[in-house]
Protein backbone atom coordinates (compact mmCIF):
# COMPACT_ATOMS: atom_id res chain seq x y z
CA UNK A 1 0.00 0.00 0.00
CA UNK A 2 0.95 3.50 -0.76
CA UNK A 3 1.43 5.77 2.23
CA UNK A 4 0.59 9.73 2.58
CA UNK A 5 4.57 10.42 2.09
CA UNK A 6 4.80 8.60 -1.08
CA UNK A 7 1.43 9.66 -2.44
CA UNK A 8 2.44 13.56 -2.17
CA UNK A 9 6.37 12.65 -3.06
CA UNK A 10 7.88 13.79 0.19
CA UNK A 11 10.71 11.91 1.24
CA UNK A 12 10.46 9.33 3.82
CA UNK A 13 11.79 10.61 7.33
CA UNK A 14 9.96 14.02 6.71
CA UNK A 15 8.03 13.95 9.79
CA UNK A 16 10.88 12.60 12.13
CA UNK A 17 13.36 15.75 10.39
CA UNK A 18 10.24 17.94 11.53
CA UNK A 19 9.88 16.45 14.95
CA UNK A 20 13.24 16.72 15.87
CA UNK A 21 13.59 20.62 14.87
CA UNK A 22 10.45 21.58 17.08
CA UNK A 23 11.50 19.38 19.96
CA UNK A 24 15.01 21.04 19.38
CA UNK A 25 13.09 24.83 18.70
CA UNK A 26 10.50 24.30 21.74
CA UNK A 27 14.05 23.11 23.72
CA UNK A 28 15.99 25.94 23.51
CA UNK A 29 13.53 28.75 23.47
CA UNK A 30 12.00 27.04 27.01
CA UNK A 31 15.89 27.77 28.28
CA UNK A 32 15.91 31.00 27.02
CA UNK A 33 12.58 31.64 28.71
CA UNK A 34 12.86 29.75 32.10
CA UNK A 35 16.41 31.05 32.66
CA UNK A 36 16.24 34.44 30.94
CA UNK A 37 13.60 36.11 32.72
CA UNK A 38 14.39 39.30 33.88
CA UNK A 39 13.51 40.51 37.44
CA UNK A 40 11.62 43.36 36.38
CA UNK A 41 9.73 41.45 33.51
CA UNK A 42 7.05 44.04 32.23
CA UNK A 43 4.79 44.61 29.43
CA UNK A 44 6.29 45.20 26.05
CA UNK A 45 2.97 45.90 24.32
CA UNK A 46 -0.46 45.01 24.61
CA UNK A 47 -2.85 43.23 21.83
CA UNK A 48 -7.27 42.59 22.25
CA UNK A 49 -7.00 44.97 25.03
CA UNK A 50 -4.85 47.10 28.31
CA UNK A 51 -5.15 43.26 29.77
CA UNK A 52 -4.10 40.79 26.96
CA UNK A 53 -0.15 41.84 27.33
CA UNK A 54 2.81 40.78 25.51
CA UNK A 55 6.40 40.44 27.14
CA UNK A 56 10.13 41.13 25.74
CA UNK A 57 10.27 38.01 26.55
CA UNK A 58 7.42 36.58 24.21
CA UNK A 59 9.35 38.75 21.09
CA UNK A 60 13.03 36.91 21.80
CA UNK A 61 11.58 33.58 22.05
CA UNK A 62 9.65 33.78 19.00
CA UNK A 63 12.84 35.26 17.07
CA UNK A 64 14.61 32.41 18.04
CA UNK A 65 12.34 30.07 17.30
CA UNK A 66 12.32 31.70 13.33
CA UNK A 67 16.18 32.22 13.28
CA UNK A 68 16.67 28.60 13.93
CA UNK A 69 13.62 28.09 11.34
CA UNK A 70 15.39 30.03 8.65
CA UNK A 71 18.34 27.91 9.16
CA UNK A 72 17.20 24.67 9.51
CA UNK A 73 14.21 25.27 6.88
CA UNK A 74 14.73 28.31 4.95
CA UNK A 75 11.39 27.15 2.27
CA UNK A 76 8.79 26.57 4.92
CA UNK A 77 6.50 28.99 5.72
CA UNK A 78 5.35 30.44 9.50
CA UNK A 79 2.45 31.35 11.41
CA UNK A 80 3.60 33.11 14.59
CA UNK A 81 1.85 34.80 17.44
CA UNK A 82 3.87 37.96 17.67
CA UNK A 83 3.85 38.93 13.98
CA UNK A 84 5.78 36.12 12.19
CA UNK A 85 4.63 35.19 8.66
CA UNK A 86 5.93 33.76 6.02
CA UNK A 87 4.43 32.08 3.04
CA UNK A 88 6.95 29.89 2.05
CA UNK A 89 7.30 27.21 -0.83
CA UNK A 90 7.53 23.51 0.47
CA UNK A 91 4.25 23.00 2.23
CA UNK A 92 4.95 22.71 4.96
CA UNK A 93 3.97 25.80 7.58
CA UNK A 94 5.50 25.81 11.37
CA UNK A 95 2.69 27.52 14.03
CA UNK A 96 3.83 28.67 16.70
CA UNK A 97 3.42 30.12 20.23
CA UNK A 98 6.25 31.10 21.67
CA UNK A 99 5.16 31.43 25.37
CA UNK A 100 1.76 30.37 25.90
CA UNK A 101 0.50 31.85 28.87
CA UNK A 102 1.63 35.12 29.12
CA UNK A 103 0.29 36.02 31.86
CA UNK A 104 1.43 33.30 34.24
CA UNK A 105 4.93 33.94 32.79
CA UNK A 106 4.48 37.66 34.08
CA UNK A 107 3.16 36.55 37.46
CA UNK A 108 6.05 33.43 37.73
CA UNK A 109 3.24 31.18 37.88
CA UNK A 110 4.69 27.70 36.46
CA UNK A 111 1.87 26.78 33.71
CA UNK A 112 3.45 28.21 30.68
CA UNK A 113 4.97 26.50 27.69
CA UNK A 114 6.15 27.00 24.19
CA UNK A 115 3.67 25.60 21.26
CA UNK A 116 5.32 24.57 17.94
CA UNK A 117 3.05 22.41 15.63
CA UNK A 118 4.16 21.72 11.95
CA UNK A 119 1.21 21.01 9.24
CA UNK A 120 2.32 19.63 5.58
CA UNK A 121 -0.08 20.73 3.01
CA UNK A 122 -2.48 22.17 5.35
CA UNK A 123 -2.39 19.01 7.88
CA UNK A 124 -0.95 18.88 11.11
CA UNK A 125 1.52 16.03 11.41
CA UNK A 126 3.69 17.39 14.48
CA UNK A 127 2.91 18.64 17.92
CA UNK A 128 5.29 19.84 20.66
CA UNK A 129 3.94 21.44 23.93
CA UNK A 130 7.32 22.15 26.22
CA UNK A 131 6.48 23.34 29.52
CA UNK A 132 9.92 23.65 31.12
CA UNK A 133 9.36 25.06 34.80
CA UNK A 134 6.78 21.90 34.87
CA UNK A 135 10.03 19.78 33.32
CA UNK A 136 7.66 18.17 31.03
CA UNK A 137 7.75 18.04 27.17
CA UNK A 138 4.33 16.98 24.97
CA UNK A 139 4.82 15.61 21.51
CA UNK A 140 2.82 13.91 19.20
CA UNK A 141 3.49 12.82 15.59
CA UNK A 142 0.42 12.07 13.17
CA UNK A 143 -0.78 8.21 13.33
CA UNK A 144 2.19 7.50 16.28
CA UNK A 145 0.42 8.38 19.54
CA UNK A 146 1.01 11.01 22.10
CA UNK A 147 3.83 11.16 24.88
CA UNK A 148 5.06 13.00 28.15
CA UNK A 149 8.78 13.06 28.15
CA UNK A 150 9.19 9.39 27.29
CA UNK A 151 5.69 7.95 28.25
CA UNK A 152 2.61 7.08 26.34
CA UNK A 153 -0.15 9.84 27.00
CA UNK A 154 -3.71 8.43 26.66
CA UNK A 155 -7.09 10.36 27.78
CA UNK A 156 -8.82 9.22 31.01
CA UNK A 157 -11.88 6.66 30.48
CA UNK A 158 -14.39 9.13 29.79
CA UNK A 159 -16.85 9.67 33.04
CA UNK A 160 -20.82 10.63 32.41
CA UNK A 161 -20.40 14.80 32.32
CA UNK A 162 -21.76 15.35 35.95
CA UNK A 163 -18.73 13.79 36.98
CA UNK A 164 -16.15 15.61 34.48
CA UNK A 165 -13.24 17.80 35.71
CA UNK A 166 -13.57 20.40 32.82
CA UNK A 167 -10.63 22.77 32.02
CA UNK A 168 -11.45 26.18 30.75
CA UNK A 169 -9.76 29.76 29.84
CA UNK A 170 -11.49 32.72 29.29
CA UNK A 171 -10.87 36.14 26.55
CA UNK A 172 -9.29 39.77 27.43
CA UNK A 173 -12.85 41.35 26.24
CA UNK A 174 -14.77 42.55 29.15
CA UNK A 175 -17.32 41.38 26.97
CA UNK A 176 -16.75 38.36 26.17
CA UNK A 177 -15.39 37.74 29.49
CA UNK A 178 -19.23 38.45 30.64
CA UNK A 179 -20.12 36.13 28.09
CA UNK A 180 -17.89 33.45 28.63
CA UNK A 181 -19.21 33.27 32.61
CA UNK A 182 -22.92 33.17 31.30
CA UNK A 183 -22.16 30.02 30.07
CA UNK A 184 -19.92 29.15 32.83
CA UNK A 185 -22.58 29.77 35.70
CA UNK A 186 -25.01 27.72 33.94
CA UNK A 187 -22.36 24.81 33.00
CA UNK A 188 -20.92 24.23 36.36
CA UNK A 189 -23.93 22.88 38.75
CA UNK A 190 -23.66 20.73 36.20
CA UNK A 191 -20.03 19.14 36.08
CA UNK A 192 -17.56 17.69 38.88
CA UNK A 193 -15.71 21.35 38.65
CA UNK A 194 -14.01 23.71 36.92
CA UNK A 195 -10.31 24.64 36.05
CA UNK A 196 -8.90 27.69 35.12
CA UNK A 197 -5.12 27.43 33.83
CA UNK A 198 -3.96 30.20 31.81
CA UNK A 199 -2.43 27.86 28.81
CA UNK A 200 -4.27 26.60 26.31
CA UNK A 201 -1.65 24.27 25.41
CA UNK A 202 -1.09 23.28 28.28
CA UNK A 203 -4.83 22.47 28.90
CA UNK A 204 -5.11 20.65 25.62
CA UNK A 205 -2.29 18.27 26.82
CA UNK A 206 -3.64 18.01 30.46
CA UNK A 207 -6.66 16.34 28.77
CA UNK A 208 -4.61 13.70 26.60
CA UNK A 209 -2.52 12.50 30.29
CA UNK A 210 -6.21 12.33 32.33
CA UNK A 211 -5.43 15.42 34.60
CA UNK A 212 -8.81 16.82 33.08
CA UNK A 213 -11.36 14.89 31.48
CA UNK A 214 -12.28 17.56 29.11
CA UNK A 215 -11.57 21.06 28.06
CA UNK A 216 -13.21 23.97 26.26
CA UNK A 217 -12.68 27.77 25.28
CA UNK A 218 -14.17 30.36 22.73
CA UNK A 219 -11.71 32.76 21.23
CA UNK A 220 -8.49 30.57 20.78
CA UNK A 221 -5.61 31.13 17.91
CA UNK A 222 -4.24 28.33 15.39
CA UNK A 223 -0.99 29.08 17.24
CA UNK A 224 -2.74 28.74 20.63
CA UNK A 225 -4.39 25.05 20.06
CA UNK A 226 -2.15 23.56 16.80
CA UNK A 227 0.24 21.65 18.94
CA UNK A 228 -1.64 20.49 21.85
CA UNK A 229 -4.76 19.86 19.09
CA UNK A 230 -2.73 17.01 18.11
CA UNK A 231 -1.32 15.82 20.96
CA UNK A 232 -4.94 15.12 22.34
CA UNK A 233 -6.30 13.57 19.35
CA UNK A 234 -2.88 11.63 19.60
CA UNK A 235 -4.14 10.10 23.23
CA UNK A 236 -7.12 9.44 22.41
CA UNK A 237 -9.42 12.78 22.68
CA UNK A 238 -11.68 13.64 20.23
CA UNK A 239 -11.65 17.45 19.37
CA UNK A 240 -13.91 19.65 17.61
CA UNK A 241 -16.15 22.99 17.68
CA UNK A 242 -19.58 23.23 17.07
CA UNK A 243 -21.26 20.30 15.86
CA UNK A 244 -20.32 19.26 12.86
CA UNK A 245 -17.85 21.74 12.33
CA UNK A 246 -13.67 21.62 13.38
CA UNK A 247 -11.96 23.70 16.40
CA UNK A 248 -12.07 27.19 15.48
CA UNK A 249 -11.67 30.28 17.33
CA UNK A 250 -15.16 30.31 17.59
CA UNK A 251 -15.19 27.28 20.09
CA UNK A 252 -12.34 24.77 20.66
CA UNK A 253 -13.45 21.35 22.71
CA UNK A 254 -11.25 18.46 23.43
CA UNK A 255 -12.52 15.09 25.44
CA UNK A 256 -12.27 11.30 25.48
CA UNK A 257 -15.26 9.90 23.02
CA UNK A 258 -19.42 10.30 24.81
CA UNK A 259 -18.03 13.38 27.11
CA UNK A 260 -17.04 15.13 23.79
CA UNK A 261 -20.64 14.25 22.50
CA UNK A 262 -22.35 15.63 25.78
CA UNK A 263 -20.30 18.42 26.53
CA UNK A 264 -20.51 19.56 22.62
CA UNK A 265 -23.91 19.43 22.94
CA UNK A 266 -24.58 21.56 26.29
CA UNK A 267 -21.94 24.20 25.00
CA UNK A 268 -23.81 24.73 22.09
CA UNK A 269 -26.98 25.09 23.35
CA UNK A 270 -25.53 27.30 25.72
CA UNK A 271 -24.11 29.03 23.32
CA UNK A 272 -20.38 29.19 23.88
CA UNK A 273 -19.45 30.25 20.30
CA UNK A 274 -20.64 33.13 20.26
CA UNK A 275 -20.31 36.62 22.53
Amino acid sequence: MTDQSERSGRPDGLRAELLEIALEAADRAGALLRDGRPADLGVAATKSSAVDVVTEMDIASEKLITGLLAERRPHDGVLGEEGASVEGTSGVQWVIDPLDGTVNYLYGLPSWAVSIAVRVDGETVVGVVHAPVRGETFRAVLGEGAFLNDRPARVRPAPELGLALVGTGFGYRAERRARQADVLRALIPEVRDIRRGGSAAIDLCDVAVGRLDAYYERGLNAWDYAAGDLVAREAGALTGGRPGEPLSPDLTIAAPPTLFEALQTRLDGLGAWHD
